[in-house]
């Protein structure tokens, strides 16, 4: 179910979902954080109850050791700043940022509400070898969080592309399964055909949230989307910074889920023994 932005229907269990791609070539959190504000100020009428935004969105992915000194605490200054936005503008924001907690880095993704309290937070499960692997430790759980009426779960990018961990999420309980993503543009089939099946396979939302262009020699797909839970993708972004929306509305959860019960059904699976 899509709406047009600012016609949602006056009573929902559900809510209307932006996905921001941003400019990828952004220099700094303050420059990121300024984009922010004006996309929020930009389209302020349009309604949002609740904006994603991609990985490491706060400091930039591809930056090398510059990470280090880009992370921080969890209710560090970017925080208490994206927290103030949040406020400002009336709606809940989740992001991705370098978290700092005692000596070790992680890959975080976290969102605060309207009143700018914190929601919940998320540490990447899987680390990709290379660049990530070198400076980050690996989070341990996934935790949900209620906001608009939806049970929501966060898995960033190559979390998501395992399915035992969006399954995972999904029969915790989430309705809806939020990824911030840094998806360069050779793995478009991963953004295209492998994200909204795995929300097809589990019945639930699933967003994806991408850089756009060029950020210090790495190309980004783009290609954010906002998938429900029957397959359909209910909005696609192109290659450059744009922002998309739809509204979700909860029940289509439960009618996806009564139609393919997989979940039920893997209580069914027996298999011989290897």
């Amino acid at each position: 179910m899509i709406t047009e932005p600012g016609n949602q229907p006056a009573e929902h269990d559900g809510l209307h979902l932006a996905v921001m791609q941003s400019r990828a070539a952004l220099q700094g959190t303050a420059a990121r954080l300024t984009w922010l504000d004006q996309q929020l100020a930009q389209h302020k009428a349009a309604g949002f109850d609740l904006v994603l935004l991609p990985e490491l969105f706060a400091c930039g992915y591809h930056i090398g050791a510059d990470v280090v000194a880009a992370a921080e605490a969890a209710d560090g200054s970017v925080a208490r700043q994206v927290a103030g936005l949040a406020q400002r503008y009336n709606l809940a924001i989740h992001y991705g940022f370098a978290e700092r907690d005692g000596s070790n880095l992680y890959n975080a993704a976290q969102a605060f509400g309207a009143d700018g309290s914190r929601l919940g937070g998320h540490r990447k499960l899987i680390l990709p070898p290379g660049y990530e692997s070198t400076y980050f430790s690996t989070g341990t759980k996934i935790d949900l969080f209620h906001y608009g009426g939806l049970s929501i779960a966060t898995l960033i990018c190559y979390d998501a592309e395992f399915p035992e961990l969006v399954r995972r999420a999904a029969c915790l309980g989430a309705d809806l399964i939020l990824v911030p993503t840094a998806l360069g543009e050779q793995w478009g089939w991963v953004a295209h055909s492998m994200m909204p099946t795995r929300g097809y396979e589990n019945g639930v939302f699933l967003a994806y949230a991408n850089h756009a262009g060029l950020e210090n020699g790495l190309s980004y797909l783009g290609a954010s989307f906002i998938g429900a839970p029957n397959g359909r993708v209910l909005a696609r972004a192109g290659a450059a910074p744009e922002v998309i929306s739809a509204y979700l509305d909860r029940a289509m959860v439960s009618a996806a889920q009564t139609r393919l019960p997989y979940h039920a059904d893997l209580d069914k699976i027996q298999l011989d023994p290897a």
